[in-house]
């Protein structure tokens, strides 16, 4: 690992000097260097390149300016069947010393072996003072089609409320978020606090915190998409609003509350729904947020001044329907649902 953190940045320099990502270019100009001054072997030196040349193409893609990427850490990535392979049994890697056989335990994973999952390139990291390998692997699902579909759930996402749902049988489910948004809030305290500090011990804690704050967050959004798709099961159409741009909608929120507003992953809660459903016969559909706090459902008035974003209450100023805002939200995508069922319908009628 060692060798190829070198090999990397070797290769991450010829990019940068010679403004190239062409891998035809990289191969003829590195490749024997690579073999001859590090010892890789030949497939290792073909993945140094492509990790070289994919990072690259993320800055991109990302909007950074071109500039050196520096490898630091130690990693390596592995082409299933070449560099690396598995069975139930041994986990066999390519090293510079040839191949390693390594006994491992398996149980609570037989599933990925039953020929249904394909296996793709991993990452072999070093933190922590351990070895991790990072095996992505997927699995196709059939898609499900808008005629199966026999339940709709309309799920409004917020910071009180992590997810306020409304469903076919008129039934309403708030998840709570009020512990979550005071621990959050502990955590920015913290973080500000060892920012003002600045010392060696301090910036180490505050990676550790970030850290922890990312697991926090990609638990509870795991756990409430599950229980969602436990609770409804297959053939149910989730409606989601596209929070996409919610950064830029969330500017004039006051300084002290914009970090609550904008920093929860919901769009990682829409992938994490996305493929549970596709996995349980269900779809997720995403559509626009406008006018979902503001209309009334049962009279179809729609005024900015219905919602008091303040007290969390809808009332309607034409027919003073009352509820909670979350819910009004949840019914109104909920109704978006159904719309987006009788469209499709009408599309292949």
């Amino acid at each position: 690992m060692f060798q190829i953190r070198k090999a990397l940045n070797y290769i991450s320099k010829y990019i940068f000097d010679n403004n190239c990502l062409n891998q035809k270019k990289i191969n003829a100009d590195t490749y024997y260097y690579l073999r001859e001054t590090y010892d890789l072997k030949s497939q290792m030196a073909q993945s140094c390149m492509k990790t070289a040349i994919a990072r690259y193409k993320t800055n991109k893609s990302n909007g950074h300016d071109f500039t050196l990427v520096q490898f630091k850490n130690l990693e390596y990535d592995l082409v299933w069947n070449r560099d690396y392979s598995l069975n139930k049994n041994i986990f066999s890697i390519n090293s510079l010393q040839g191949r390693l056989k390594i006994p491992y335990e398996a149980k609570g994973m037989e599933k990925y072996f039953d020929g249904s999952y394909n296996f793709g390139t991993a990452k072999l990291v070093y933190k922590y003072n351990k070895y991790f390998l990072h095996i992505p692997m997927t699995k196709d699902y059939p898609q499900t089609t808008p005629f199966e579909i026999n339940k709709i759930v309309g799920i409004d996402l917020g910071i009180n409320f992590l997810a306020t749902t409304y469903d076919s049988y008129g039934k309403t489910v708030f998840y709570n978020g009020r512990h979550i948004k005071a621990k959050r809030g502990h955590y920015k305290v913290l973080r500000k606090d060892l920012q003002e500090c600045g010392s060696k011990s301090a910036k180490r804690r505050l990676k550790s915190i970030g850290s922890r704050e990312n697991r926090y967050v990609n638990d509870i959004n795991h756990t409430i998409t599950k229980a969602l798709i436990d609770k409804y099961g297959a053939n149910t159409l989730f409606v989601l609003e596209d929070l996409t741009n919610v950064r830029i909608a969330t500017e004039k929120v006051n300084i002290n509350n914009r970090y609550v507003s904008v920093s929860w992953s919901f769009y990682q809660f829409r992938q994490m729904l996305e493929y549970k459903a596709k996995m349980n016969n269900s779809m997720v559909v995403a559509v626009t947020p406008k006018y979902t706090s503001q209309v009334c459902p049962k009279c179809g008035h729609t005024e900015k001044s219905n919602r008091d974003k303040k007290n969390h209450i809808f009332k309607c100023k034409n027919c003073s329907y009352q509820s909670n805002d979350d819910r009004i939200g949840a019914i109104n995508l909920w109704r978006k649902g159904l719309e987006y069922i009788e469209n499709n319908s009408k599309e292949h009628s």
